[in-house]
């Protein structure tokens, strides 16, 4: 179970991630409000929150706070919670045609969807030493330990089982938008895909009512009929609703409910997923990310607990709504879908569709509007065009040098790029800002996220001196300043991803109080506490050959999105921003923060 940490160590883990942020007087009024909360009011709400806890050891303590920040968020979904990875290209080039790749994949994504409910999916286990752990052997040894202590058996060879109680979510499911809180709605026994494709929604049937799976050929015939379905785009294309804010959006939903659009919706909303099929090619990362991130806003349909989607040279990626889960989740699948169809892909170039009737078998559907309906869809859209226009997408790789360099030179990967993040900001705006990174607690039932800050008192020395003076400092005082930033991101990480952050726990106790009736406390109400959960640098990574790109929208409007991939021999970034922010120069700082980091840990001298 998820740990609830103590109050003290939340204290002392939240000041330190606040003094790198604060001069002296402001640390010391931040300092005096955390003292003052842990002794009193703040001890009081832990001791409700552990026995709240106590009494729920079916699930965490953060699971019901956490849904809830979600579904009662009221911005759109697109731009502000949706995140993307793209899928890394199929290796076999001939595969990449939209009809192939389109019909593999979700031949892929229904295998994959069958074999986690006849209850087959081998279980998502992290390995710390996977010479001992990952083997036959020991798969043959645990599948007759009962569950009850298999667990324990893992443990012992450094194996730790993640939660997969998000994975049910993945299908049939969508986010329903409601008035002040959004439902998550799964409809398992539905058995059609939804397809969009210039705006335009179809719908068929992918399972049999024995529960198989249609044939890989009839898949491709009805995708094939879509693409060449040459229906213009509808003039007021309802995809852009699922754009909106999510009270307009619930509105106007009734509306069309109140329509005759109930049987349509319920399509849409219990389809298996939802599949986009784009009629452009991908022109470089910058529009792949654009196109992954957002789209045009009609051929999406954003509350779907994800669009699979592949443009017209077959480049896919998923878009995804959060609410229900976190990339974990959706990176197994994307692992399990990228080895099974390009490994074992159910047609190739040479086979032919079947010959079967796709009018009858493939439903357009229609969609009744009054004219309150149609100018909230050209709202919908103004909305959402202008969203995009101010969002700024950049990309940079770092070829010289990725994990391999950094692990010979015990330094950890993932604190190195942080740490550039770091003496990039300094450099280009000249301060420290609250930093989030995020890191997956699904070693812990029902396990969310926790926050990594990654902006510390080390990460400020250290980049004050890379930024201001090196040429004071001796190569190995450099160096020497590296390591201990290391080190101390790496203290860091090791305990958000054991439950033992912060950020969980004052939102929980914040959110227990609320709940409660009582007056916010003093505590939450320091601009100290305010400026830190003000997220300017938000950074997430993910790494795996399947995917080749992703990335989210800033979750301020001055921040910056960053979601970034080390990899063996190279470094990725993506970078979004709007335009209180520059992120071209930022990723340009980045990058000479990652080459002065590099050229140190080689040994050579740098100048400011």
């Amino acid at each position: 179970r998820l740990p609830v940490p103590k109050l003290e160590d939340t204290i002392r883990r939240y000041l330190n991630a606040q003094k790198p942020l604060l001069n002296d007087d402001q640390f010391r009024k931040t300092e005096e409000l955390a003292h003052h909360f842990e002794k009193g009011i703040g001890r009081e709400l832990h001791e409700q929150l552990v026995a709240q806890d106590d009494q729920n050891k079916h699930t965490s303590y953060i699971t019901g706070p956490w849904f809830d920040m979600y579904l009662k968020a009221r911005e759109p979904v697109v731009l502000n919670f949706n995140a993307f990875m793209s899928f890394t290209p199929d290796p076999k080039s001939e595969y990449n045609d939209q009809l192939i790749r389109a019909t593999n994949m979700t031949v892929s994504a229904l295998r994959f969807m069958k074999t986690f409910r006849a209850g087959y999916l081998e279980p998502e286990v992290f390995h710390l030493n996977p010479k001992k752990s990952d083997t036959q052997i020991f798969k043959q040894i645990i599948r007759f330990v009962p569950s009850s202590l298999s667990w324990f058996g893992a443990y012992m060879v450094n194996a730790y089982p993640l939660d997969m109680s998000q994975y049910f979510r993945l299908f049939n499911s969508t986010r329903l938008p409601k008035l002040n809180r959004d439902e998550l709605y799964t409809e398992e026994k539905a058995k059609h895909l939804l397809v969009l494709r210039n705006g335009n929604f179809y719908v068929f049937d992918v399972i049999d009512r024995d529960g198989n799976m249609l044939k890989p050929s009839e898949i491709q015939a009805h995708f094939k009929y879509i693409l060449s379905d040459n229906s213009p785009a509808p003039a007021f294309p309802l995809g852009y609703l699922s754009s909106e804010n999510r009270d307009t959006w619930a509105l106007l939903r009734k509306n069309l409910l109140d329509n005759g659009n109930e049987e349509a919706l319920q399509k849409v909303d219990s389809a298996v997923f939802c599949l986009s099929l784009d009629d452009f090619p991908i022109k470089d990362f910058v529009h792949l990310s654009h196109t992954m991130l957002h789209g045009d806003g009609a051929n999406r349909w954003y509350d779907k607990s994800f669009n699979l989607i592949v443009t017209k040279d077959g480049t896919a990626g998923i878009n995804f709504e959060h609410s229900w889960g976190d990339g974990v989740a959706v990176l197994r699948f994307q692992n399990e879908v990228f080895k099974d169809s390009t490994k074992a892909p159910a047609i190739s170039p040479e086979s032919q569709p079947a010959s079967v009737d796709s009018s009858r078998a493939v439903q357009k559907l229609d969609f009744k509007l009054n004219d309150a309906l149609k100018a909230g869809i050209t709202k919908a859209k103004q909305k959402f065009d202008a969203s995009v226009e101010a969002l700024s997408l950049d990309i940079i790789q770092f070829h010289e040098g990725g994990k391999d360099l950094l692990k010979q030179k015990k330094v950890s990967p993932d604190a190195v790029v942080q740490l550039a993040f770091q003496m990039a900001f300094l450099r280009q705006y000249n301060q420290t800002v609250a930093t989030y990174e995020s890191c997956s607690t699904a070693a812990f039932k029902h396990g969310r996220t926790e926050a990594i800050r990654p902006a510390s008192i080390h990460t400020k020395k250290c980049s004050e001196v890379f930024v201001r003076e090196p040429s004071k400092h001796s190569t190995e005082e450099l160096q020497e300043l590296i390591v201990e930033c290391s080190k101390y991101h790496a203290r860091l990480t090791k305990e958000a991803a054991m439950g033992q952050g912060f950020d969980r726990h004052l939102f929980a106790l914040r959110y227990l109080a609320l709940s409660k009736g009582m007056a916010l406390p003093d505590f939450y109400q320091d601009q100290a506490y305010a400026r830190l959960n003000h997220n300017i640098i938000s950074t997430s990574t993910l790494v795996s050959p399947a995917i080749q790109v992703g990335g989210f929208g800033p979750v301020v409007s001055d921040g910056f999105g960053v979601g970034y991939q080390v990899q063996d021999d190279w470094i990725a970034c993506n970078v979004s921003s709007y335009p209180t922010r520059n992120g071209k120069e930022f990723l340009q700082c980045i990058y000479k923060s990652l080459e002065d980091i590099f050229n140190v840990l080689k040994g050579k001298k740098i100048s400011s």
